[in-house]
């Protein structure tokens, strides 16, 4: 078993391109496999602390991944757009397809957000019920926005307007949420407050939408997403902050060692910086406040020089061939899941879901509650898994 274990992964890696940072896809593929994990427990009741999100302030593993992501993505720009250019494509030409790919994963959220139907209700109306009160914001729509506009930066601006800009955002953002006054409907005002649906950025996406588009519609005074209008902005400097890194990898005199000193150097000063802003402006997700970002892009800085230590340095590879599979086709993997999920919620079984059934008759009789959770959604990867190493042998890459 573990020499055909060993053997599937050498295969695997056998195909990765030399020129690749290897890293860099395996650090995508283990950040949307935690995504897929900890979106599909088998029960919402019984969840190991690390796998939940901060309830506010604060921060778990969890509330990391998402803006690991965010910071893949802005390497991948910097790799990928440089490389473009000098094949000789031009600025707009780049721009145009980074518009497209911005609609196409605005379009694949809204999809994720209607595919849904009730079927053991007699009385559901899918066009009242979802399409109506459709969420707007959502995980792919901020990948879609910070995407584009970090792509529309990186084209156009200088390297110091660049770090510039990475500055105004964060402290622009923080200077926003306490001193720009707001008011509820029946004109008491406020200012400074960062409370769950007390905030300037609550109180924005409650003026943008109604309350039934958003994701915490009861939240008092003011409804709110946590994908927002206004905090989408500093998560385009958590873009910024893997469009430096990606820049920094770019650079040909520097070898893989000397690369993962500087990243864990400057990772570990980036979480300490955000850490000590923390203090005065809160970590928190919900609200991607500028110590989050730091934070957060600390740590996956602290991640890729890791990763590029054990697999480019110590040459330690075969353990990282599935989480390269994964990271191939990280939107197709994602779409995947969220599809699948929601089948397993609307196919009715007895007096239950599908994924109620096997939950409840399957995995918390064999591994109990919370372990039975966890035992779930480890074999919804492993599902998963089958179905993206076909795609993967296959050749079969969804390039949204």
């Amino acid at each position: 078993m573990f020499r055909l274990l060993r053997s599937h992964c050498q295969s695997i890696l056998a195909n990765q391109p030399i020129n690749r940072l290897l890293a860099l896809d395996v650090f995508r593929g283990i950040t949307i496999t935690a995504m897929i994990l900890v979106n599909n427990p088998g029960s919402w009741q019984y969840i190991y602390a690390p796998m939940k999100h901060a309830d506010w302030h604060g921060w778990t593993l969890t509330d990391l991944i998402f803006p690991f992501f965010i910071f893949i993505v802005g390497i991948a720009i910097t790799l990928s757009g440089t490389k473009q250019l000098e094949q000789g494509k031009s600025r707009g030409s780049i721009l145009k397809h980074a518009a497209l790919r911005m609609v196409k994963l605005i379009l694949l959220g809204w999809f994720l957000a209607l595919f849904y139907y009730n079927f053991t209700a007699d009385s559901y109306n899918w066009i009242e019920q979802r399409l109506l009160t459709m969420r707007f914001m959502g995980v792919l729509q901020r990948l879609a926005l910070v995407y584009f506009a970090c792509v529309l930066l990186w084209l156009y601006l200088s390297n110091r307007l660049l770090q510039m800009s990475f500055v105004v955002l964060l402290v622009g953002y923080w200077m926003t949420l306490w001193f720009i006054p707001y008011h509820d409907v029946l004109g008491k005002p406020y200012l400074g407050l960062m409370e769950f649906g007390n905030n300037l950025s609550a109180w924005l996406d409650s003026q943008l939408f109604n309350p039934q588009h958003l994701y915490y519609k009861t939240a008092q005074p003011f409804a709110f997403d946590p994908e927002g209008v206004l905090s989408t902005l500093p998560a385009i400097a958590t873009g910024l902050s893997g469009i430096f890194v990606g820049q920094w990898l770019s650079k040909p005199n520097f070898n893989n060692l000397a690369k993962a000193k500087w990243l864990l150097l400057v990772g570990i000063i980036a979480v300490g910086l955000g850490e000590l802003w923390g203090l005065y402006f809160p970590i928190n997700k919900a609200l991607w406040t500028s110590s989050y970002v730091l934070l957060s892009s600390g740590y996956a800085c602290v991640m890729l020089a890791a990763l590029i230590y054990l697999l480019d340095c110590k040459n330690i590879k075969n353990w990282s061939a599935p989480f390269v599979v994964f990271g191939a086709n990280s939107i197709a993997f994602f779409m995947f899941a969220g599809v699948v999920a929601r089948l397993l919620i609307m196919i009715p079984v007895a007096d239950s879901s599908l994924k109620g059934w096997l939950y409840t008759q399957v995995f918390q009789p064999a591994f109990g509650e919370f372990n039975g959770s966890l035992a779930f959604a480890i074999g919804f990867l492993i599902m998963s898994y089958g179905v993206m190493y076909v795609m993967y042998r296959r050749g079969l890459f969804w390039k949204v």
